[in-house]
């Protein structure tokens, strides 16, 4: 009797693994617990936010924010590879605990998931050639038969060059890290993109790359960490974190060596 009382505890424990194993995935907050690990969505080509480069090293501001908000956490950064494309899709499948790295706040996204606080307001501005400064200044001068604009699919600029571009030539471009590129060596024209990329590009090419009107874009905005949907404590601890960091220096730390 003993013994067979043992097996069917066995049993029932073996039966409740599985049943844990089958619940779905964990909230962020019980596996950053559990594990001690905060795995990061990012993009890495949208500098000066977040970078990968060829050896798979990753830098950026918000790549060093996202060490800070681990540490804050107890726990260490793991960097997971996404796209433009497949980002909200990864988040909502739980790839990763948050997404970081110029990541707009747009309705698409918090139908599916959860936004932190946000911690830049930004918006569309093109970047030119310097030789051709002003001559693509306005929507109305840009949106010609002949003229090319440069997009990266998947993203916002891309979403707001097609829904505002309808005589230009849309290029679609797949690398955000060297999309730039195309329009310094005069392949395309000009990109449609957030001001703060604009600064960062046009800062790294002088005299050859040089942003319209940064500090008036075409439109307003506001950046934010993205997190899976159904968390709110994970939310409201990363909210914390953030709200503190902006207060107190840390993101400024942090971003004066990318921005100057």
């Amino acid at each position: 009797m003993r013994r067979t009382v043992l097996v069917v505890l066995a049993l029932l424990g073996v039966l409740a693994v599985l049943a844990g194993c089958g619940s779905g995935p964990q909230t962020p907050t019980d596996r950053v617990a559990a594990t001690h690990e905060l795995r990061v969505c990012s993009t890495g080509d949208y500098r000066p936010l977040t970078y990968r480069d060829a050896s798979g090293s990753w830098s950026g501001i918000d790549v060093d924010l996202a060490r800070d908000l681990a540490a804050h956490l107890g726990a260490q950064v793991t960097m997971v590879p996404t796209t433009w494309s497949t980002m909200l899709d990864d988040v909502t499948a739980q790839r990763c605990d948050i997404a970081v790295g110029g990541v707009s706040v747009t309705a698409d996204r918090a139908a599916r998931a959860a936004f932190t606080v946000p911690y830049l307001h930004d918006g569309k501005t093109p970047i030119v050639r310097c030789a051709d400064l002003g001559r693509y200044s306005t929507l109305e001068q840009i949106d010609r038969p002949g003229v090319r604009a440069v997009v990266n699919p998947g993203g916002t600029n891309e979403r707001f060059a097609r829904g505002r571009l309808h005589a230009a030539t849309i290029v679609p471009y797949p690398d955000n890290n060297t999309i730039h590129d195309t329009v310094a060596d005069g392949r395309t024209d000009l990109m449609i993109t957030d001001a703060i990329e604009a600064r960062w590009q046009a800062a790294a090419r002088p005299g050859v790359l040089c942003a319209e009107h940064p500090d008036a874009p075409f439109d307003s905005s506001e950046k934010a960490y993205l997190i899976p949907a159904g968390d709110q404590a994970f939310v409201d601890r990363v909210d914390g974190w953030l709200t503190t960091a902006l207060a107190d220096g840390t993101w400024d730390r942090v971003a004066r060596p990318w921005l100057g």
